[in-house]
C-alpha cells in the first residue's frame, strides 16, 4: 500500500492548535504549517485545525478555506480546540463542503486552555491522542 501525501494546517492564537497541529504533524510524517500557508501539490489526506473563539470560528480559518483547491485535496480531516465549546467542526464541514471538498466524517477536538479553564490543556495526554487519532485517520 503507497503511502498517503499529508498536509497539516492551523490556525491558533494562543498556542493550543498549534500543538495539536505539531502532535498530528508528527504523526503523520509532515510538517505543521499556520494559515495562510497554501498547500503545495496534491495530498490525500488535508488536516485542517482551528480555534474558536467566543462560540464562533476563527475568521482566518473561514478566509482559508476558500483557497483550498479541491482538485488537489483527497480530504480534509478536522481538529479543534475551545475552551468553552465544541462548535469547529460542524461548520467547518459545511465550508469545505460548499466547495466541493469531501470531509471526514469524524474529528478531534481538545479543550484549550483559555479564559481561566482547562490549566494545561493541551496537555500530554492530549497530545498523544491527537498523534493516536492521526495515525488511526492513516491506517484509513
Amino acid at each position: 500500500m503507497a503511502e498517503l501525501k499529508t498536509a497539516v494546517r492551523y490556525f491558533s492564537k494562543s498556542g493550543n492548535t498549534k500543538k495539536i497541529a505539531e502532535a498530528i504533524a508528527d504523526a503523520a510524517g509532515c510538517e505543521s504549517k499556520s494559515i495562510p500557508e497554501p498547500i503545495t501539490g496534491e495530498v490525500d489526506i488535508l488536516f485542517l485545525g482551528a480555534s474558536v473563539y467566543w462560540g464562533g470560528v476563527a475568521s482566518e480559518v473561514k478566509d482559508y478555506i476558500p483557497s483550498i483547491n479541491k482538485n488537489k485535496i483527497g480530504k480534509v480531516v478536522i481538529f479543534s480546540t475551545s475552551a468553552l465549546a465544541q462548535r469547529a467542526f460542524p461548520s467547518i464541514k459545511k465550508l469545505l463542503q460548499k466547495q466541493g471538498i469531501t470531509v471526514d466524517e469524524d474529528n478531534f477536538y481538545c479543550r484549550g486552555q483559555g479564559l481561566g479553564l482547562h490549566k494545561s490543556h493541551p496537555d500530554n495526554e492530549d497530545l498523544a491522542a491527537a498523534a493516536k487519532f492521526a495515525k488511526d485517520k492513516l491506517k484509513g
